[in-house]
């Protein structure tokens, strides 16, 4: 428990800095509010735990909180019955909010992996940027990815309570920068999410297009999804998600393992990749791959973008949070699959790129030119693509919109842009880059400049000693507290907006000259395979 220090009891009381334990801000209540009763939560996690289990948490946690530190944040932690402080219908609410807390780390791990989407556009990316460039560059965003998450994971701790839940990204963007930031946050995840589901239904429509070679209207192939995802889109447990997303996992690398296969048994699919890029098939050109690519700065860039969907998944990660019994354990699901996503990108990335070189195509399993061979791969992934889309839509209705709305949106979207790799490129410039790298840095900002005020007690007045228009605040918040650790989120924020800043022009171009130079065409019949 902190304890008041004579500093605190002769804290400055001026009338225009008091601020009542009622005041919002937005919809949430202030700072230290948030932090007390996430504080209670955090112990409710050890009853029942030996010690030993928590020993590495703990250290990590620690290391974290204000209460430890030299200069400890005024938040009074008490115990008390939380029932007791609520009404019939906020213990009614409290009490569904934990019955959906049902999910283990072992089931968090499948959905990550299951969000990705799968690495079947890594062999591309690899094309437009050679092997040194792929490797690092699948390195460089799965370390910055990595500690990102770690980031979610220790905002969400500090500030997730029963009386208080945090339910989405957009919670926490709100603690950061306020409600007007929040409508920002949520119309930004829902575009994403719309636009994700919209590249599902894509490769689908890519999939039964081939599966059917070529006999049905690809508009059509496109619109069956589109309405399959309205059906499958009625899931609303993200638990209920987890038990097909483990099948998906295990179905993608068999994918991998299958198309590496065929890709050492089978010439490129020639006539795809002229659909695709324009390039000759008559005669093909010598396949080609190389440690460094000679392309444009635009290509390059939409490849790097494309890298960005192996570590995009961050901006649902605190739903996933939301539906464990224990979040603390979250940092083992990110560890595993960071793990797993590294190694299968990097692997397939590399082995495809070496067999088809230039001619791959951004799903990679549908470069193979026997039919057989490409029937094998769509089937499988026409399953493993819908589990996806599934999560995403799971998530997105909760953020914005009905079920059959969200579908419908995608469903325009796929069919308005019909190339898969220039869509996901524009999706990570504009989206991913932003919801997992340019990171909120101001919230140890927040926390620390409450060192000044008085001890934070519930249920009475709370009086701030200054507020955001004075220096002195500003001060605490910037050069008190781990000055490094904020400073190093901030520098790492402006690397990432730069980078999607590159990554939309790259995207905007690309998409001008792929539609210049492939057969697709907005609402048409022609696929772009």
């Amino acid at each position: 428990m902190a304890e008041s220090t004579e500093e605190d009891i002769k804290a400055p009381v001026d009338p225009e800095v008091e601020v009542t334990v009622m005041k919002r801000i937005g919809n949430k209540p202030p700072i230290e509010e948030l932090l007390y009763y996430a504080n209670i939560q955090r112990e409710t996690y050890t009853e029942g735990h030996d010690e030993k289990g928590m020993s590495q948490f703990t250290k990590v946690l620690n290391w974290a909180d204000e209460k430890k530190k030299e200069h400890s944040v005024n938040v009074t932690v008490t115990p008390l019955e939380l029932d007791d402080t609520l009404s019939e219908r906020e213990r009614e609410k409290l009490n569904a909010h934990r019955a959906l807390r049902t999910a283990g780390w072992a089931a968090m791990f499948y959905l990550i992996t299951t969000d990705i989407l799968g690495p079947f556009n890594a062999p591309y990316a690899f094309s437009t940027v050679g092997y040194v460039g792929g490797v690092f560059l699948y390195a460089l965003f799965g370390i910055g990815a990595g500690y990102t998450s770690l980031l979610l994971l220790y905002m969400y701790l500090r500030l997730d309570s029963d009386r208080y839940p945090v339910r989405n990204y957009a919670d926490l963007v709100e603690v950061v920068a306020g409600p007007i930031a929040r409508r920002f946050a949520t119309a930004g995840q829902s575009i994403q999410l719309i636009v994700i589901v919209a590249t599902v239904i894509l490769g689908n429509g890519q999939a039964l297009f081939q599966i059917t070679q070529s006999q049905l209207c690809f508009i059509v192939s496109v619109l069956i999804f589109g309405l399959l995802g309205m059906c499958i889109g009625q899931i609303q447990s993200l638990k209920s998600v987890a038990w097909v997303g483990s099948a998906s996992v295990y179905l993608n690398i068999s994918v991998i393992l299958i198309s590496i296969g065929f890709f050492a048994n089978s010439p490129p699919n020639y006539v795809g990749a002229n659909a695709a890029y324009g390039l000759p098939i008559d005669p093909p050109a010598p396949i080609e791959h190389v440690a460094i690519v000679d392309g444009t700065l635009a290509n390059k860039v939409n490849g790097a973008m494309n890298m960005v969907y192996a570590w995009g998944g961050m901006m649902i990660f605190p739903e996933m949070m939301a539906e464990m019994r224990r979040p603390m354990d979250f940092w083992k699901s990110i560890a595993c699959a960071e793990l797993v996503i590294m190694i299968v990108y990097v692997m397939y990335g590399i082995v495809g790129y070496s067999l088809q070189g230039q001619y791959v195509l951004p799903l990679a399993y549908q470069g193979v030119s026997k039919y057989a061979w490409q029937s094998v791969g769509n089937a499988i992934t026409l399953l493993t693509v819908t589990i996806a889309g599934t999560l995403y839509s799971n998530i997105g209705v909760k953020v914005a919109f009905m079920v059959i709305v969200y579908w419908a949106v995608a469903f325009v979207i796929a069919s308005s842009i019909p190339q898969v790799q220039t869509l996901q490129g524009l999706i990570g410039a504009t989206f991913l880059m932003q919801y997992s790298y340019t990171f909120p840095f101001a919230f140890d900002v927040i926390v620390d400049a409450t060192k000044g005020d008085p001890t934070y007690v519930p249920g009475q007045p709370h009086k701030r000693s200054d507020t955001w228009r004075d220096i002195s605040r500003w001060k605490r918040g910037l050069f008190t507290g781990r000055v490094w650790f904020k400073w190093m989120n901030f520098i790492l924020a402006l690397a990432g907006a730069a980078t999607a800043c590159l990554g939309i022009y790259g995207a905007v171009i690309t998409i001008q000259v792929t539609f210049a130079n492939g057969a697709a065409t907005s609402f048409g019949c022609a696929a772009p395979v």
